[in-house]
């Protein structure tokens, strides 16, 4: 078994078409894309023991909040642990494992449905889940930015698409799983834990071993290297990562990626309520669950729309989009509010939604642009902390500030109005971390590499003394 999964085992023969790379990425993301469609879970984990009801010793929602949250963390923490080991290991291998500790997550879930313990929840699908999370959001990311050195942004977009558009297969699919296993003695939550982990174990499994990675100085055909000044901040050298979070740029796209996704997952976790306190009586809450769909397949879109556009832009140029159409949305929520313009306030949130989910697949290809493709995973890696760190911000930002406000008398409606202000600030705040990005000093770049990025040693740049 561990020869089948080593890493030189998967190196591609001449003539192998690339475009068979993608499809394995995909199963990946559309997998643990299930994730955005947690919440299906919520209000049926709220009455495990009354059934029908909530009854006492039933969970409530504040402790399933932390489930979520967990897988989050964790994905950013284990994608910053292990994305060296990608590497090295390559994708095969860190597919698989991602593999079994998501399968092995919802079985240990649906373990802690039936004993109704939830620290074993925390742990299967928070901490063990989140872990298989960061390892199948990272592996196909790596793999593909290595087979299109043409299309970086492209590539990524593909792939990180997929995990956006998963919670669009994974909502229905477990809303029907629980109506089919639901009982008079089960909510059918663990019944459909064990069947979609069965699901996920198999296709995740089955796109790891469709991976291959090219060989040694592999380029695509007719394709020639642009050079480094051709559109900014493009290298064809690399940086080691253990270097890469020596630089400025490195902390500098964090704090894009950080501010970025702090104020795009703040309209995301708190859309439903947001529309319809802001426009009451008009938006009622099936309508404000098409919303939450729809903003769903702009987020989706997004991914891949303006990732392909940032391979013909640049990368830089197109975070500095998101950056200054991004504030003057975030201002055009309130006002759309005061104006009464649901029409203006669903296009305003879907518009932010796109760059939200562009972020994501975008900032892979800048990071190889900046730092080479040889570690780009474990770069990608260690940024995505940044994740994390916005995962808890903006909801706490988005939450907190409107229940201070509505403590203090003011009326519902005008209660999200200075977190989209201040969001907006943010923004700002990132469009000067962008600009600021610069390509990495020589003294960083190692002085030899392993271009086929096989394992071998590298040999790196020595500090003057």
């Amino acid at each position: 078994m561990a020869g089948l999964l080593s890493k030189e085992r998967i190196v591609a023969r001449p003539g192998f078409n690339r475009w068979l790379v993608p499809p394995a990425a995909l199963a990946i993301h559309l997998s643990i894309g299930q994730a955005y469609a947690f919440s299906v879970f919520k209000l049926p984990l709220t009455k495990v023991l009354g059934v029908t009801d909530s009854v006492t010793g039933d969970w409530k929602q504040t402790q399933l909040a932390w489930i979520f949250t967990l897988a989050i963390v964790f994905l950013g923490l284990s994608a910053a642990m292990f994305g060296r080991w990608l590497e090295h290991a390559g994708p095969r291998k860190s597919g698989v494992v991602s593999a079994c500790c998501w399968g092995l997550g919802f079985f240990i879930s649906a373990a802690g449905v039936y004993l109704h313990n939830i620290w074993l929840i925390y742990f299967g699908y928070g901490v063990l889940g989140g872990c298989g999370l960061g390892l199948g959001y990272i592996t196909p990311v790596s793999t593909l930015i290595k087979w299109f050195p043409d299309r970086r942004g492209m590539a990524t977009g593909m792939a990180i698409m997929g995990f956006g558009g998963g919670a669009l297969i994974a909502s229905p699919l477990s809303q029907l799983l629980l109506n089919h296993y639901k009982s008079a003695t089960s909510v059918g939550v663990a019944e459909t834990f064990l069947t979609l982990g069965t699901l996920y174990l198999i296709a995740m499994l089955s796109g790891a071993f469709l991976f291959r990675i090219p060989a040694p100085d592999w380029r695509p055909a007719g394709w020639a290297p642009p050079t480094p000044t051709a559109r900014g901040l493009i290298t064809h050298r690399h940086v080691h990562v253990d270097d890469a979070i020596k630089t400025v740029p490195f902390y500098l796209l964090w704090a894009v990626l950080f501010l970025n996704v702090t104020a795009g997952i703040g309209i995301l976790e708190q859309a439903s309520p947001m529309i319809q306190e802001m426009f009451k009586g008009r938006v009622r809450a099936d309508a404000a669950a098409g919303f939450v769909g729809l903003l769903s397949l702009f987020n989706m879109a997004g991914r891949f729309g303006w990732s392909s556009l940032s391979d013909r832009i640049g990368r830089k140029a197109t975070y500095a989009v998101f950056l200054t159409l991004g504030p003057i949305l975030y201002v055009t929520l309130p006002y759309a509010g005061r104006i009464g313009s649901v029409a203006l306030f669903v296009g305003a949130a879907a518009l932010i939604l796109t760059m939200y989910g562009g972020g994501f697949a975008t900032i892979p290809a800048y990071l190889s642009d900046i730092f080479g493709t040889q570690y780009v995973g474990a770069v990608h890696g260690r940024l995505l902390t940044a994740w994390s760190a916005a995962g808890v911000a903006g909801p706490v930002l988005v939450n907190y500030i409107r229940e201070y406000q509505i403590e203090h008398g003011l009326p519902a409606a005008q209660a999200y109005n200075v977190t989209m202000y201040l969001m907006a600030c943010l923004l700002v705040v990132g469009f000067f971390c962008n600009l600021a990005v610069r390509p990495v000093p020589d003294r960083y770049y190692m002085a030899e590499e392993h271009r086929g990025d096989l394992g071998a040693a590298s040999v790196r740049p020595a500090r003057p003394a």
